[in-house]
């Protein structure tokens, strides 16, 4: 099996947890990034945009993720607890990337986050074949970024990638058969 097939069927989703605290180098971010910048769009509006978070921009990633928790959240539901893990949650990666969507206007918006839905692929992929693990988390907390992230009216955070070294064991996929999603005509 070619290297592209074998990085596509072998990636899988690693969380934090399983993050060790070695640093991720520059180097191997840009590498990410440059393999996010390959996916393909529709009329070359290239709408994925991203804002990376490191060492102490994830401090701040964290206290933002927390403070808009502790505002948004009913009484009824906050907890000291969850309040305290949303901020610890982004610390505990070595890389956090926030997902933007450039929305141009001169596409359907499905299609913008359909080509930066393929970027995070890519981004994903590049990760994996670099032994890097990583996630593509979309709390409901990220429709509160957009202030924190600068963003302009036409852009809409749609998640945190969050990046890191890892300790956890490969595993086989969990799919069921192509040929049960899949009809043949002619």
């Amino acid at each position: 099996m070619n290297e592209v097939l074998k990085n596509i069927q072998t990636r899988r989703t690693v969380n934090q947890n399983s993050f060790t605290n070695e640093d991720i180098a520059k180097e191997d971010i840009l590498t990410i990034l440059e393999a996010a910048n390959a996916a393909p769009t529709h009329k070359r509006t290239q709408p994925w945009r991203f804002v990376v978070f490191q060492k102490d921009g994830l401090h701040r990633l964290g206290a933002e993720l927390s403070r808009i928790y502790k505002e948004i959240t009913p009484a009824e539901k906050y907890t000291a607890l969850a309040e305290e893990n949303m901020a610890k949650k982004a610390t505990m990666s070595n890389v956090a990337i926030a997902i933007i969507v450039n929305y141009t206007g001169e596409l359907p918006e499905w299609e913008e986050l359909a080509a930066t839905a393929c970027a995070v692929q890519n981004m994903w992929l590049a990760a994996h074949s670099l032994e890097i693990g990583g996630y593509w988390a979309s709390p409901g907390l990220i429709n509160h970024l957009g202030s924190f992230l600068n963003l302009e009216d036409h852009q809409k955070c749609v998640g945190l990638f969050y990046l890191g070294h890892h300790n956890s064991e490969p595993r086989e996929p969990v799919r069921s058969p192509v040929s049960e999603k899949v009809r043949w005509e002619g």
